[in-house]
Protein backbone atom coordinates (compact mmCIF):
# COMPACT_ATOMS: atom_id res chain seq x y z
CA UNK A 1 0.00 0.00 0.00
CA UNK A 2 1.41 3.41 -0.88
CA UNK A 3 0.13 6.83 0.00
CA UNK A 4 1.06 9.51 -2.51
CA UNK A 5 -0.26 12.48 -0.54
CA UNK A 6 -2.89 13.32 2.00
CA UNK A 7 -4.69 16.61 1.68
CA UNK A 8 -7.33 16.29 4.40
CA UNK A 9 -9.10 13.62 6.39
CA UNK A 10 -12.53 13.59 7.89
CA UNK A 11 -12.55 12.64 11.56
CA UNK A 12 -15.12 10.56 13.38
CA UNK A 13 -17.25 13.62 14.12
CA UNK A 14 -17.07 14.82 10.48
CA UNK A 15 -14.63 17.66 11.12
CA UNK A 16 -11.93 18.29 8.55
CA UNK A 17 -8.38 17.97 9.82
CA UNK A 18 -5.38 19.48 8.09
CA UNK A 19 -2.46 17.36 7.01
CA UNK A 20 1.29 17.72 6.85
CA UNK A 21 1.67 16.46 3.29
CA UNK A 22 3.76 19.43 2.20
CA UNK A 23 6.15 18.97 5.10
CA UNK A 24 7.25 15.44 4.26
CA UNK A 25 7.12 12.27 6.30
CA UNK A 26 9.68 13.52 8.81
CA UNK A 27 7.16 16.00 10.25
CA UNK A 28 4.60 13.31 11.06
CA UNK A 29 4.21 12.13 14.62
CA UNK A 30 2.31 9.52 16.58
CA UNK A 31 -0.93 11.48 16.38
CA UNK A 32 -0.73 11.63 12.58
CA UNK A 33 -0.04 7.92 12.40
CA UNK A 34 -3.07 7.11 14.55
CA UNK A 35 -5.23 9.36 12.36
CA UNK A 36 -4.04 7.58 9.22
CA UNK A 37 -4.54 4.18 10.82
CA UNK A 38 -8.10 4.93 11.99
CA UNK A 39 -8.98 6.45 8.60
CA UNK A 40 -7.62 3.34 6.90
CA UNK A 41 -9.69 1.10 9.17
CA UNK A 42 -12.84 3.18 8.66
CA UNK A 43 -12.52 3.13 4.88
CA UNK A 44 -11.50 -0.46 4.34
CA UNK A 45 -13.65 -2.83 2.35
CA UNK A 46 -15.65 -4.97 4.84
CA UNK A 47 -15.48 -7.94 2.48
CA UNK A 48 -11.69 -7.65 2.20
CA UNK A 49 -10.31 -6.23 5.47
CA UNK A 50 -6.69 -5.23 5.98
CA UNK A 51 -4.46 -8.17 6.82
CA UNK A 52 -3.49 -8.21 10.52
CA UNK A 53 0.13 -8.92 9.63
CA UNK A 54 0.22 -5.77 7.48
CA UNK A 55 -1.19 -3.71 10.32
CA UNK A 56 1.30 -5.15 12.82
CA UNK A 57 4.12 -4.51 10.38
CA UNK A 58 3.04 -0.86 10.06
CA UNK A 59 2.89 -0.49 13.85
CA UNK A 60 6.35 -2.05 14.21
CA UNK A 61 7.77 0.24 11.51
CA UNK A 62 6.31 3.30 13.18
CA UNK A 63 7.65 2.20 16.57
CA UNK A 64 11.12 1.70 15.08
CA UNK A 65 10.95 5.10 13.39
CA UNK A 66 9.88 6.74 16.62
CA UNK A 67 12.79 5.13 18.49
CA UNK A 68 15.24 6.22 15.79
CA UNK A 69 13.96 9.80 16.04
CA UNK A 70 14.48 9.71 19.81
CA UNK A 71 18.06 8.46 19.30
CA UNK A 72 18.68 11.19 16.71
CA UNK A 73 17.43 13.84 19.12
CA UNK A 74 19.66 12.47 21.90
CA UNK A 75 22.70 12.47 19.64
CA UNK A 76 22.04 16.01 18.48
CA UNK A 77 22.23 17.16 22.12
CA UNK A 78 25.60 15.44 22.69
CA UNK A 79 27.84 18.29 21.39
CA UNK A 80 26.09 20.79 23.66
CA UNK A 81 26.51 18.47 26.63
CA UNK A 82 30.16 17.91 25.73
CA UNK A 83 30.82 21.67 25.73
CA UNK A 84 29.13 21.98 29.12
CA UNK A 85 31.16 19.11 30.56
CA UNK A 86 34.39 20.63 29.21
CA UNK A 87 33.55 23.95 30.88
CA UNK A 88 32.81 22.16 34.17
CA UNK A 89 36.09 20.24 33.96
CA UNK A 90 38.01 23.49 33.37
CA UNK A 91 36.35 25.10 36.39
CA UNK A 92 37.15 22.03 38.53
CA UNK A 93 40.80 22.13 37.43
CA UNK A 94 40.98 25.81 38.41
CA UNK A 95 39.34 25.06 41.75
CA UNK A 96 41.70 22.13 42.42
CA UNK A 97 44.77 24.24 41.72
CA UNK A 98 43.46 27.05 43.95
CA UNK A 99 42.82 24.59 46.80
CA UNK A 100 46.28 23.07 46.32
CA UNK A 101 47.87 26.54 46.54
CA UNK A 102 45.90 27.38 49.69
CA UNK A 103 46.90 24.07 51.30
CA UNK A 104 50.55 24.68 50.39
CA UNK A 105 50.41 28.17 51.89
CA UNK A 106 48.71 26.85 55.02
CA UNK A 107 51.27 24.08 55.51
CA UNK A 108 54.12 26.56 54.94
CA UNK A 109 52.60 28.92 57.50
CA UNK A 110 52.16 26.19 60.12
CA UNK A 111 55.71 24.92 59.54
CA UNK A 112 57.13 28.43 60.04
CA UNK A 113 55.10 29.00 63.22
CA UNK A 114 56.15 26.27 65.67
CA UNK A 115 54.10 27.97 68.39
Amino acid sequence: MSIASVTATTGVNGAQTSSKAGQGWGAMGAEDFVKLLTTQLQNQDPTDPVDNTQMLAQLAQFSSLSNLNDIKDSLSEAPEQSETLTAIATKLDTLNSSVAQLLAQQSATTAADPA
